[in-house]
């Protein structure tokens, strides 16, 4: 590493540094005790409040919206999602909780939800369903995550494990690999989930699949939508498994959930069986999405090969896609990302300046800008990208460990200690943390 302050950076020094720029999540809690469960009225022990659920979900929600390259700037696709999710959420266990729905630029099929409601579903999913009742069944189903506090409950059960091992403290794993095993400069937050979205059992999928049976029917909608939309995903996952290896993570999947499903549409709500699917809604409100769904595509193909290291065919499948989409962001980075796997700064600055030109607001691009700028020796302006995004979007450990490497590159030790000592307040043990620790450690 101390080949970087000696203008000798080496590929695998570069693409460990933008490894790095990746947001790490700590999730501390302090103890609360017993709270009525919002399903089912029963007491259940539960260290983490009401309070830090809706906390944690405003801290790290944008830096994952971030990591999935910005909320759609489609202003009335975002509209319609909320319609549809606020409906939902009315008629849930939990309807006071602060929910948000958004559509965010992510190629991969996917959606989430953080404790306090904050929900997203990728461009990925949202061009693969095909009418409103799978949105409300998406919808429903990441709703019943929020219902029934299952965040809540995994924290709960870790900081008991860490209890019974002797610390309260409670350090948040993340992925740092592809689904492809890869680990480099694309790791940079493409399709990386904090520990607050990753993993739940196949309890909490089962419960969120009745929950959100139970809500999008009380809703208005078909039932049926829930059994389409896991149909979809099985196919999906046979046609394409690498773009569905994110969702399957942390939703596991299973032909039980499925034929569950099924029954309890035919069983406990067989009423709402023969309500409109509404397709031709679905299909008016997303017909802009859907324009450039070849495109999106693509651009899955082109990540799969950046998975496997195949930067030249990623590279024609980016180029291919940017043919048709020109102005489109989540290309744009994913070009630059490409560029930068290559060793070639410089023709990733070109992409990311333009995906800054496309989508002025979105902090991705510039927190890679700084990058490329370690890479080209040019510290200074390291620095001034990495202060403009964290004006921008507050918070990001990882943006204090690179302003400490930017300040360590110009001999400037007191500022570079700083951000080094900020970035081990916040971070976790990991490869970064420990190179942190010992700049400090040599400099005392």
């Amino acid at each position: 590493m101390s080949r970087i302050f000696k203008r000798q950076m080496t590929r695998r020094d570069f693409l460990w540094l933008a490894s790095a720029s990746t947001a790490s999540t700590l999730v501390g809690s302090q103890l609360v005790g017993c709270a009525i469960d919002p399903v089912t009225g029963q007491q259940r022990l539960m260290l983490m409040s009401e309070a830090q659920e809706i906390a944690v979900d405003k801290e790290h929600a944008p830096h994952q919206f971030s990591n999935d390259y910005g909320v759609s700037q489609d202003a009335a696709l975002n509209r319609y999602v909320s319609e549809v999710g606020q409906g939902i959420a009315k008629v849930s266990h939990r309807p006071h909780m602060p929910y948000s729905y958004q559509v965010v630029n992510a190629n991969y099929i996917n959606a989430y939800t953080f404790p306090g409601g904050s929900m997203a579903c990728t461009r990925g999913i949202m061009v693969e369903m095909e009418d409103e009742a799978s949105l409300a069944a998406l919808l429903g189903h990441e709703t019943g995550h929020v219902t029934a506090r299952h965040t809540a409950r995994r924290q709960t059960q870790a900081m008991l494990t860490s209890l019974a091992l002797g610390g309260v403290a409670i350090a948040a794993s993340r992925s740092d690999k592809l689904p492809g095993g890869d680990q480099l400069v694309y790791a940079i937050g493409a399709i990386g989930a904090t520990a607050l979205l990753a993993h739940y059992s196949r309890e909490n999928e089962r419960e969120a699949d009745s929950l959100g049976l139970e809500y999008m029917a009380k809703a208005g909608h078909n039932p049926q939508g829930m059994v389409e939309l896991m149909d979809m995903l099985q196919s999906e996952s046979k046609r394409q498994p690498n773009a569905l290896e994110t969702m399957f993570s942390t939703h596991p999947m299973s032909d039980e959930r499925y034929r569950t499903a099924v029954r309890e549409s035919n069983e406990q709500h067989s009423g709402a069986m023969g309500r409109n699917v509404r397709r031709e809604r679905y299909m008016d409100n997303t017909a802009s999405l859907r324009a450039i769904k070849p495109a999106i595509k693509t651009m899955q193909t082109g990540e799969k090969h950046m998975g496997k290291k195949e930067y030249r065919q990623a590279e024609e499948h980016f180029d291919r896609a940017l043919k048709q989409v020109p102005e489109d962001y989540c290309g744009l980075v994913l070009m630059a990302k490409c560029q930068l796997a290559q060793e070639r700064p410089k023709e990733a600055q070109r992409y990311l300046d333009q995906a800054r030109a496309a989508y002025p607001e979105e902090g991705q691009a510039l927190h890679l800008k700084g990058v490329t700028h370690l890479a080209l020796n040019q510290p200074e302006a390291a620095v001034a990208s990495f202060q403009g995004y964290e004006r921008r979007l507050p918070g990001n450990p990882n943006t204090q460990f690179l302003l400490g490497v930017s300040y360590e590159s110009m001999q400037n030790r007191p500022a570079a200690a700083r951000h080094y000592q900020r970035y081990l307040q916040q971070a976790g043990d990991n490869q970064q943390a420990r190179y942190a620790a010992s700049r400090l450690q040599a400099w005392q």
